[in-house]
């Protein structure tokens, strides 16, 4: 199990701004404050996402898990109000067995809202970055 990740980005104050409205429909709430850093819970109460200030590197892809299709709705239109860019709107996924929404951060990282249909390796799921049609990339600020 993992225990955190920490993404690194620009500004961490716009990031933070970014997250909290973006993962509030998926059950998780920033409450903490190291510096820079910001982290937040899920509704198990794991600090397991964080923003901090720093270099930013290569983008990554970050997939949290679902409550619901309604929810997935709901962190894909929050992350394009706040600033993201659309990576592939809310709806079934081809080729895996999965409702899922992506958009672009404000650095340009692949976040991802997905709620599995069946248990991923009954379905035959397919490694991340062969699932599903993506679309043309979108250029970094």
């Amino acid at each position: 199990m993992i225990e955190h990740v920490s993404l690194r980005c620009s500004d961490s104050k716009a990031s933070r701004r970014f997250y909290e409205r973006a993962l509030k429909p998926l059950g998780y709430r920033c409450d903490m404050k190291y510096g820079d850093s910001f982290g937040f819970k899920d509704e198990a109460g794991r600090h397991d996402f964080w923003v901090t200030a720093g270099k930013v590197g290569t983008p990554t892809h970050v997939a949290f898990l679902a409550p619901s299709k309604a929810a997935i709705d709901a962190f894909h239109a929050a992350a394009l109000k706040e600033g993201g860019k659309d990576n592939g709107e809310p709806g079934p996924r081809e080729g895996y067995a999965a409702y899922a929404a992506f958009a672009f951060d404000l650095d340009g990282n692949n976040v991802e809202a997905v709620l599995w249909e069946s248990a991923p390796a009954a379905s035959g799921r397919k490694r991340p970055a062969a699932a599903g049609k993506r679309k043309k990339k979108v250029a970094r600020r």
